[in-house]
C-alpha cells in the first residue's frame, strides 16, 4: 500500500460526499486506501459513509467505535490503522481540488527520502458567511520548513498534509492532551526530516459554524493554543524554547486584544503581562501592547462601547 489517505469524520453528513468524492477522482499509479474514523455522528454521515462502502469496499476502510472517542483519540486511532509508506490528511468537511494531488506529493517524497512530509497551498472558503474565497498563503513562502520553523508558528493546512507513515512508534501520552490534532504531529514528524511546500491550491479548507474550533471563543482558542505550545516547549526538552516563548507571547496578547474589545481590563492587563514574561525580549509585543492595549485600555474607560469598538483593529 503506498498511500494511506486518513479521514476523521464527526457531523459532517453536508460535506462528507464531497471529500471522499475528491479522494476518489484522484489520478494514480499506485495503490491507496481510505481510512476512515466516524466518530458515532448524530446525523447521517455514518450512513452516507456505509453507501460510499459498498460502493467502493477495495478503497474505504471504516473504523466505527460503538462510543464517540473525541477528536484526538478518533485521530491517533485512525493514524495507527493507516497501512500506507505515506499518510495524506484529509478530514470529512474539506475536500481537494487537483485530481493529481496525491500524485505529485508521492512523486515528490519518493525523489526526496531527506523530507518527512510535503504540504501545500490551499483556498479557504466560507459555508456560512459572504466571506470571498481566499488563499491560505497569500505570499509565497519558501520551499522547505524545518522543525524549529514549525514550531514557531501554525501554517501548514490539516488538508494538505502528506508525511512518512512511522516516523515514530506510538503518539506519547501528552498527545491525547491536546487541544489539536495536526500540529503537534508536524512538530513529531519535522524531527525526522524537512517539510517541503507545493506553492499551489491543490485543496479546499471549509470554514462553517460546526467546525471543532468555529465554535470556540477566540480567547479560549487562544489558550488552548498556549498550553500545547508549552506542553511542545517540554517534549522537545526546551529546544526551541526562544521561538516558542515568542509564539507565547503573541499568543497571549492576541488574548488581551480580545479582552480588551469585551471591556474585561482587568483580565486583558493580566495577559499583557504574561505576554510581556513570556518572552521579555521581544520588542514587537512590547510595541502591540503599548499602542493596541493600555492606549485602548484609556479609551474603553472615557468612551462608549459602540465607540471603542468602531476604533480597534489591529493592523499588522
Amino acid at each position: 500500500m503506498k498511500v494511506s489517505i486518513l479521514m476523521i469524520t464527526y457531523n459532517h453528513a453536508p460535506f462528507i460526499a464531497q471529500a471522499l468524492d475528491s479522494v476518489l477522482m484522484q489520478q494514480v499509479d499506485f495503490e491507496y486506501e481510505i481510512v476512515v474514523g466516524e466518530d458515532c455522528s448524530t446525523d447521517a454521515t455514518r450512513k452516507t459513509l456505509i453507501e460510499y462502502r459498498q460502493k467502493f469496499p477495495d478503497k474505504i476502510r471504516l473504523l466505527l467505535p460503538e462510543k464517540n472517542l473525541g477528536m484526538i483519540r478518533n485521530f491517533a486511532a485512525t493514524f495507527q490503522e493507516c497501512r500506507g509508506e505515506y499518510i495524506a490528511l484529509l478530514e470529512g468537511d474539506d475536500f481537494w481540488t487537483s485530481t493529481s494531488k496525491l500524485q505529485r506529493q508521492v512523486d515528490y517524497l519518493d525523489a526526496h527520502p531527506e523530507c518527512a512530509a510535503s504540504f501545500h497551498n490551499v483556498e479557504i472558503i466560507y459555508e456560512n458567511d459572504d466571506k470571498a474565497p481566499h488563499l491560505f498563503h497569500g505570499k509565497n513562502l519558501k520551499p522547505f520548513f524545518t522543525q524549529r520553523d514549525i514550531v514557531s508558528d501554525f501554517f501548514i493546512p490539516t488538508c494538505s498534509t502528506m508525511c512518512r507513515n512511522r516516523l515514530f512508534k506510538q503518539f506519547p501520552d501528552w498527545y491525547y492532551d491536546m487541544p489539536m490534532g495536526d500540529w503537534p504531529l508536524h512538530v513529531m514528524n519535522s524531527g525526522h526530516g524537512n517539510y517541503a511546500y507545493i506553492d499551489e491550491p491543490l485543496a479546499s479548507y471549509r470554514v462553517h459554524s460546526g467546525g471543532i474550533w468555529s465554535q470556540i471563543k477566540k480567547r479560549d482558542a487562544l489558550q488552548k493554543s498556549i498550553y500545547a505550545a508549552q506542553t511542545i516547549n517540554g517534549y522537545l526538552e526546551y529546544k526551541f524554547a526562544k521561538f516558542i516563548r515568542k509564539k507565547i507571547a503573541m499568543m497571549e496578547y492576541e488574548t488581551a486584544l480580545t479582552l480588551i474589545e469585551e471591556r474585561e481590563l482587568k483580565s486583558a492587563f493580566s495577559h499583557a503581562w504574561k505576554a510581556l514574561l513570556a518572552s521579555p525580549f521581544y520588542f514587537k509585543v512590547y510595541q502591540r501592547i503599548i499602542s493596541n492595549i493600555f492606549l485602548r485600555g484609556l479609551l474603553v474607560q472615557l468612551k462608549p462601547p459602540s465607540a471603542v469598538a468602531a476604533g480597534t483593529k489591529d493592523v499588522r
